[in-house]
């Protein structure tokens, strides 16, 4: 990474020296710079400060594989991938959403492109570019970056008939005050920590009278109770072109090799009436040594983890030939397979073989690959909707993101905490989640700016000195 992005921007804005408001940005993410630039381009005097020795470190490594920054989908569909908050960052997301962003990225001379599952990416696939071509922008426009700089607190205080706000941070020189008229955070969520998300903002935004909820992961893997076969000859491969959705639970495995819950005809036959109930989704995912992760199990995260915590165990329906019918399925498991073994008869007739074979061989009782020949109806519903039982999520630190953080009932329409007043907060560290493919980012950028826009809008609104 060049050195521009490690060191701190120096030329002030002139505009914003006139009007004499300064505002502190924590935190240099996404959201972060997103409301340094909307300040910055309102005249105000923005300094942005970090804990790490540079800036978007999450963004690069979110593009290491090609930085998905936003989604095609439709604004209907594309709003309902932010679950319980739906309603509070619908807002956010109408003011600046997908093709705001591609435009925003263009005005950076950064194209974008369309993939074929909707996703949409920079024309180089990278993030770095885009990166380097946004500090230029804000140093260009005064933003000054100070590095790290770790926020240990704030506060609301008066000044005159003003309110100032102080910020408490660590530097490389030590402890010090820094005031402005005006704070906005966004400091991350808690997953990544080494790369600056610690969640550590937590406990002092509660001693200072911030509802908040706790942290939990999204965008995370799970726990499964894997046999010895599965995970010592599967672990690391990638399950394809399966469909998934969360259901009524089949209980809980015991975890012992060998062992497979024993799900009825009837059950499956619940399971699959049950697909229209919004939660089914296409994709793929990864067998991990410890259980699965992955794009699917990432657009299924929030409901699982909410079974999870309510039940103690969670259930991931897997219909492992999505287009294919339990009746076609069952045509073919029917037919007449002369000596071939049974397992032989599903890789020619269904093409099931692999980890796909192993998965089903894992979560079936053994008794319905007896009954194939007298009951193939039975395998195909295994086949359609096999019960996958999860046991936990995957620690918080090792997820893609997280939930929980400042309540919106914290915070008025203009993202500022109502306990402290000239003190907005954006991004992660908000109580909302979206899966990945585009929307977890679109999330930020959105917040990033309507904090920025609303601390403009409250200092333009306040009273003269």
């Amino acid at each position: 990474m060049p050195d521009a992005m490690n060191s701190s921007a120096t030329r002030p804005s002139s505009s914003s020296a006139a009007e004499g408001n300064r505002v502190a940005v924590v935190g240099g993410g996404p959201a972060g710079l997103m409301a340094a630039e909307t300040l910055a381009a309102g005249g105000l005097a923005v300094d942005l400060y970090d804990a790490l020795p540079s800036i978007g470190r999450k963004l690069l490594i979110a593009g290491k594989g090609g930085l998905n920054i936003t989604h095609s989908e439709a604004a209907a569909a594309f709003r309902q991938r932010y679950g319980a908050r739906q309603r509070e960052m619908t807002p956010l997301l109408d003011a600046f959403g997908p093709d705001d962003l591609r435009d925003w990225m263009r005005g950076l001379g950064i194209d974008s492109f369309v993939g074929s599952s909707g996703r949409v990416f920079p024309l180089d696939m990278k993030a770095a570019p885009l990166l380097r071509a946004w500090l230029r922008r804000l140093r260009a426009s005064g933003v000054k970056l100070h590095m790290r700089h770790r926020c240990l607190g704030v506060e609301s205080t008066p000044a005159g008939d003003r309110n100032r706000v102080r910020l408490r941070l660590q530097t490389p020189a030590g402890e010090h005050m820094v005031t402005a008229d005006a704070a906005i955070l966004a400091l991350g969520g808690g997953s990544w920590a080494k790369l600056g998300a610690d969640g550590r903002w937590l406990s002092w935004l509660t001693a200072a009278g911030v509802p908040v909820a706790p942290l939990r992961p999204a965008n995370c893997g799970f726990d499964v109770g894997w046999s010895e076969f599965l995970r010592s000859r599967f672990a690391g491969e990638a399950v394809k072109n399966i469909a998934a959705w969360v259901g009524k639970s089949a209980g809980r495995r015991d975890g012992a090799a060998g062992k497979r819950p024993d799900i009825e005809a009837g059950t499956r036959d619940a399971a699959l009436a049950a697909e229209g109930n919004g939660s089914r989704r296409r994709g793929e995912f990864i067998i991990t040594a410890h259980g699965v992760e992955g794009g699917l199990i990432y657009a299924l995260a929030a409901p699982l983890r909410a079974a999870i915590e309510r039940d103690g165990g969670a259930t991931l329906w897997l219909d492992l030939l999505p287009e294919r019918s339990v009746e076609q399925v069952t045509a073919e498991i029917a037919h007449a397979r002369g000596r071939r073994s049974l397992s032989s008869h599903l890789a020619s007739r269904l093409g099931l073989k692999g980890v796909k074979a192993a998965l089903l061989h894992e979560c079936t009782a053994a008794e319905v690959f007896a009954a194939a020949t007298t009951d193939p109806r039975r395998l195909a519903n295994a086949i359609k909707a096999l019960p996958l039982p999860l046991r936990a999520t995957r620690p918080l630190d090792e997820a893609i993101s997280s939930a929980g953080g400042v309540l919106f009932e914290a915070i008025d329409d203009k993202l500022m905490l109502q306990t402290l007043p000239g003190v907005f907060c954006a991004g992660e560290m908000l109580d909302w989640e979206a899966p990945t493919g585009g929307y977890l980012l679109t999330g930020c950028f959105a917040s990033g700016r309507a904090a920025g826009l609303g601390a403009a809008k409250w200092l333009r609104e306040r009273p003269a000195r």
